[in-house]
């Protein structure tokens, strides 16, 4: 029984040299030609291209999460020293941690013995009159 060129039976081997006619034809241009689906050239480029950005637009949603999920690490850090410098503030805060700091420094400074007042000038008491 003799084979003809349609009814060649297909072998494992003949991959090779399919690929090799397939690289030669895109290489000319005429690999759509031999698949008969050049009619459908414009289809394949608007479906490669839909595919380049849906991968495009992937790429920039996780390199906007990376920067989400940094942002919200340095906020956390920056809460940690707020709260921190907070706690210093109110234990610098109360009069006798002030008055123990200028004792440490040798300060003789102390806490007010009479009430403050306030010196007005003749200015002050035309603006009054």
């Amino acid at each position: 029984m003799a084979e003809t060129a349609e009814h060649k039976k297909w072998r494992l081997s003949d991959i090779g040299q399919w690929l090799k006619n397939a690289f030669f034809a895109t290489l000319k241009g005429e690999f759509l030609l031999r698949l008969q689906i050049d009619r459908y050239f414009i289809h394949i480029i608007y479906t490669i291209f839909l595919i380049w950005l849906s991968i495009w637009i992937s790429l920039k949603m996780e390199k906007t999460f990376i920067k989400v999920e940094q942002n919200r690490k340095e906020l956390e850090n920056v809460k940690i020293y707020r709260a921190q410098k907070t706690i210093e503030m109110a234990s610098l805060g109360r009069m006798s941690k002030v008055q123990e700091k200028l004792e440490e420094k040798g300060s003789k400074l102390t806490n007010a013995e009479k009430p403050a007042y306030k010196i007005s000038s003749k200015q002050d008491n035309k603006g009054r009159q």
